[in-house]
């Protein structure tokens, strides 16, 4: 039942149809996410009006709460948030560098502030707020301290594995460390290595064959190689590239780096990124799926994709429609009067410009007109 094939491409592009018990999936794909069995001030119908085809869904925030076993008792997570398309959902390992080093290091998915000129491992301690971590890493696995309660919650490979089966989900991610961009090459090295051995019990554990390993490495050409034909080479449905990074250049140059070394014939999930330039960029590169809470968390400030910052008083007078029947001043009113209903407009739009775009870059590779689309964007 879960199935991948090329239909299309151009040059490293590609077109392709992901199969699973739930549906089919065209990809390359954008994934709203639904971190707690929901994708903020939508409900399921709106996704399907909009064509999302598959979601994504956070394993560490449904573990602690309402805790996966309660989801499976109610019919798995499918049934509970009345979605009935395909799920994935991730491993925890993100939140093991969140709660953890992103802490310590204050640092996000990518830390552009400090472009390519931060040296990794050696930044002026001046330039770092150091706070507690809520996560702590050993050979077992992470432990979490809860940022709901502060209670502490183990986490190994097997237990990630067995939470995302109790949940349902259609594809699931073995457990890895993202490591911070701040690390040096040793750290960065060992942590691999475990994610390596991480990822191998994950593997050994799980009933299905719908598994994504990652490929760890931070910044590292030999360290991001050695991963990428870790996974390869291991019996995962597909291969995630995960990792905190320094700048977007050097996500592409990953990109570049391991793209000769994946399977062709396994799907490709570039995890937490969903930027325009950053979606052509990697499409380029061969990456099949996305995911980011970008697009959704934008909205409920008021700023609508591609460039649009609708509570600026320009807008107020504004009689464009934004949607059927929402102009511009209406939506701006909504956010000037902190009106609900404004998060679930600006959402819509922002979702249903994302599911335009990933439509117009298929039919671009189908057509042969990747490079001619990308230009008119990136321009």
């Amino acid at each position: 039942m879960y199935k991948f094939k090329v239909i299309a491409s151009d040059k490293k592009a590609r077109v392709g149809e992901l199969v699973c018990p739930h549906g089919k999936v065209s990809t390359p794909v954008f994934l709203p996410v639904g971190t707690q069995a929901s994708v903020k001030s939508l409900a399921p119908q709106d996704l399907k009006d909009l064509g999302v085809e598959m979601i994504l869904s956070n394993t560490y925030h449904l573990f602690l709460r309402p805790g996966a076993k309660n989801i499976k008792k109610l019919g798995g997570l499918h049934k509970f948030m009345n979605w009935d398309g395909p799920i994935l959902t991730d491993s925890g390992g993100f939140q093991v560098f969140s709660l953890g080093f992103g802490i310590e290091h204050d640092v996000g998915k990518i830390v552009s502030l400090y472009g390519d000129k931060l040296v990794l491992g050696q930044q002026e301690s001046s330039e770092m707020v150091v706070r507690t971590k809520l996560c702590k890493i050993e050979e077992e696995g992470p432990t979490f301290q809860s940022h709901l309660d502060g209670s502490t919650h183990f986490f190994s490979p097997e237990i990630s594995v067995k939470t995302q089966e109790d949940l349902g989900s259609d594809f699931i991610v073995a457990l890895d460390e993202c490591t911070s961009p701040l690390h040096d090459y040793d750290y960065t090295k060992a942590s691999m290595e475990r994610s390596h051995r991480w990822e191998k019990r994950s593997l050994d554990c799980a009933r299905d064959c719908n598994m994504f390993g990652v490929i760890q490495g931070g910044p590292f050409k030999d360290l991001r190689v050695e991963s990428a034909k870790f996974v390869s080479r291991n019996d995962f449905f597909g291969v995630g590239i995960g990792g905190a990074l320094v700048s977007k250049q050097k996500m592409h140059e990953i990109l570049d780096w391991i793209g000769p070394h994946l399977d062709p014939e396994k799907p490709r999930h570039l995890l937490g990124i969903g930027a325009v330039d950053d979606i052509f960029e990697a499409v380029e590169r061969g990456v099949d799926i996305f995911d980011c809470v970008a697009p959704t968390r934008l909205a409920r400030t008021g700023f609508l994709l591609p460039d649009m910052n609708v509570t600026k008083a320009s807008y107020a007078l504004d009689k464009r429609e934004v949607l059927p029947g929402f102009t511009f001043a209406y939506l701006h009113h909504l956010f000037r009067a902190r009106e609900l209903l404004a998060y679930r407009l600006a959402t819509i739009h922002n979702l249903k410009f994302m599911q335009t775009l990933m439509g117009d870059i298929r039919q671009s590779i189908c057509e042969k007109r990747f490079a001619k689309l990308k230009e008119k964007w990136l321009k």
